[in-house]
């Protein structure tokens, strides 16, 4: 009988270990889009059910909405829009002081993820101690003179399980490149450890 229930435990174990992250990951994703789908949803622009006198609601509707605009947004800005015109809207950003910050902020964090020049795809290990504690983190900027710091450069340390991270400056002799790339580095780091190792 102890080896039966035993036997069940681990069964059930592993499949926790199976149904749990599978279950958040698709109930999370279904949660964002359909979030995301019930906001920017336009079906109220479409003509009325003529049994029930209301919007004829279309699943999927504001997640179709929001990918066209971006990319009508990409083409226009890659087709029509000139530096000086760039110039111009950077200048007229400028006189906003908050939206500025927290526009710049945002963009420069997404460019670090999906733009031209990704800036998470250098990690290094970092000495932080003398007994031999080290850090993984992500080179962001290689020359800090402009700071009158030649000699250091700035690593970003994200958090485990969380989006959040800390900016430290670190002596260049610190600073040991890691033979993974910046993708298998960031899911090594944000689990704690448990994955990126594959």
């Amino acid at each position: 009988m102890n080896r039966l229930l035993t036997a069940l435990l681990k069964y059930f174990i592993k499949g926790i270990l199976v149904v749990v992250p599978l279950g958040a990951a698709i109930f999370l994703v279904y949660w964002i889009v359909s979030s995301v789908d019930a906001r920017l949803n336009v079906s109220d622009l479409l003509p009325m059910n003529s049994e029930t006198g209301q919007p004829v609601y279309i699943p999927g509707l504001g997640i179709v909405t929001v990918l066209v605009l971006i990319l009508l947004a990409g083409i226009i800005v890659t087709n029509f829009i000139t530096d000086p015109i760039k110039q111009w809207i950077g200048r007229w950003l400028n006189r906003l002081p908050l939206f500025n910050f927290l526009y710049s902020s945002i963009k420069d964090l997404t460019e670090a993820f999906v733009g031209d020049e990704k800036k998470f795809n250098e990690p290094v290990l970092v000495e932080v101690n003398e007994s031999g504690l080290r850090k993984i983190g992500f080179l962001t900027q290689k020359d800090l003179s402009a700071l009158d710091l030649p000699g250091d450069v700035a690593v970003y340390f994200p958090y485990s399980y969380s989006f959040a991270g800390q900016l430290c400056i670190v002596r260049k002799d610190k600073v040991h490149p890691v033979k993974m790339n910046g993708t298998d580095a960031m899911k090594f780091v944000v689990s704690g450890g448990v994955s990126g190792l594959e």
